[in-house]
């Protein structure tokens, strides 16, 4: 959870009048992406509907801003490029809209413009959706963070700010001053009108996922090797989320202390309507910690971290590799899980040097609540009883559960949250049953792919 700040534009870097620069085109570009055009740079405002081909190469250079009534078009298979210099960041405003539609075979990818072997976390700034969904700060509305100086937030639950689909975002997220960062997608008060599906965040330098209320649903993301938090949900947001995947490289954690989930309902932790209350299912977190023994950095926390008051639900999901499994933060988190507003069930909890926390002086008995008969949890001494073969080989995982294995079987979707036409419903836990959907579009070794 990061403050959302204001910050006038005075304080930002400048942005340029849109220049553009072009070589011939290239053959549009397979699965790999490849194209050696040079292409087109892009700064400043988009103040008209445009459309990126995927037979030109694109560099984003500084904060440039797709103004409301304009549509961002971008053709499967096209390669953006974020400058490092600049902090190229990208930021659909309200009453914005942007079609980024691309395949399993022509992914759209957002990456460093670095060179294939020098690209880092943080080389550019990311993507920033701000719709007009409602949010539970003062006003209804607020300023999206990262220094953009964007609002975000309104009272169209069911506002349109286009599509995201297969679609990777590589070596992003940036902090713009300390507590404001920019994540690889942030998402600030976007409806459930708009479309985010295969996405793959891979190597932000902050969050991977972060929402700021709104009501948009997603299905199949990625988090790979991520800087600081991978799903990190905030100020009032309900959309629901299945099929979700997390990678931890056990090296990186960010000084604040990264999460797999972190949840608030806002930084506060008040009772500001629209509660966080986001549903979740199918989601596979793999932890830095393959072993008991594996070394990982110190600033690793939990699997979940659920608290001010937030009233997140988790179901049908993995939680495995983290110094600690579950914390839940609180008293009114606390009051919540047992009032049944914040819910964990049908999940499995494995591999973890703790399984259960609860905040400095609480006496709650989370363990006894998370191994509650009817929520039919299961905690599990180690990765290996899970039966994956080698989920933690980073750059290619294996991830699709053995025959025998627990995460085949023991998905519910009978109850109310889950018994909505969004979710897909499916007998298996975790991210993966037999198919493995991340395969055609993903990319698991983007350090060296040639753009």
């Amino acid at each position: 959870m990061k403050k959302v700040l204001l910050f006038s534009l005075a304080a930002m870097m400048l942005v340029l009048s849109t220049a553009c620069k072009k070589d011939e085109p290239a053959p549009a570009a397979g699965n790999n992406n490849s194209n050696t055009n040079t292409g087109v740079e892009v700064q400043g405002d988009i103040t008209s509907s445009t459309t990126w081909t995927a037979s030109k190469k694109y560099t984003i250079k500084g904060f440039v801003y797709v103004k409301s009534g304009a549509t961002l078009t971008i053709e499967p298979g096209t390669v953006i490029l974020g400058d490092k210099d600049s902090k190229g960041t990208l930021i659909i405003e309200r009453g914005a809209t942007i079609n980024a539609a691309g395949t399993s075979a022509q992914p759209i990818v957002f990456t460093s413009a670095q060179a294939k072997g020098s690209r880092n976390y943080g080389d550019w700034g990311g993507i920033i959706i701000c719709g007009k969904a409602p949010v539970n700060l003062p006003g209804g509305e607020g300023v999206i963070e990262g220094g953009v100086n964007v609002s975000f937030g309104g009272t169209d639950p069911a506002d349109n700010s286009g599509t995201l689909k297969y679609v990777r975002i590589e070596f992003g997220g940036i902090a713009f001053q300390p507590n404001n960062e920019i994540n690889g997608l942030t998402l600030g008060g976007v409806g459930s009108g708009t479309t985010i599906d295969h996405i793959q965040v891979s190597y932000s330098g902050d969050d991977a996922f972060e929402w700021f209320g709104g009501t948009v649903n997603a299905k199949y993301l990625i988090s790979h090797r991520n800087w600081d938090d991978d799903f990190d949900t905030d100020n009032g947001f309900i959309g629901k989320v299945q099929f979700g995947l997390i990678l931890r490289d056990p090296n990186v954690a960010d000084q604040s202390g990264s999460n797999g989930f972190e949840s608030d309902n806002d930084g506060q932790g008040t009772d500001a309507t629209p509660f966080t209350a986001p549903v979740f299912s199918n989601v596979s977190v793999f932890g830095p910690l393959k072993t008991s023994t594996t070394t990982v950095d110190a600033n690793y926390r939990r699997a979940a971290h659920i608290r001010r008051n937030s009233r997140t639900s988790i179901y049908n999901s993995l939680l495995t590799g983290f110094p600690t499994g579950l914390l839940v933060d609180g008293s009114k988190c606390e009051t919540n899980a047992t009032n049944g507003t914040l819910k964990i069930q049908k999940s499995i909890l494995a591999g973890c040097a703790t399984n259960f926390a609860v905040a400095s002086g609480s006496t709650w008995d989370l363990a006894a609540w998370f191994n509650t008969t009817a929520f039919t949890n299961t905690t599990l001494a180690d990765y290996t009883t899970l039966s994956i073969t080698d989920a933690f080989t980073l750059n290619a995982p294996v991830l699709l559960p053995g025959t025998g294995s627990v995460l085949l079987s023991g998905g519910d979707f009978t109850q109310a949250p889950l018994n909505d036409a969004f979710f897909t419903a499916v007998t298996y836990r975790g991210a993966f049953g037999t198919e493995n959907w991340t395969s055609g579009w993903a990319n698991f070794d983007p350090q060296n792919t040639e753009y």
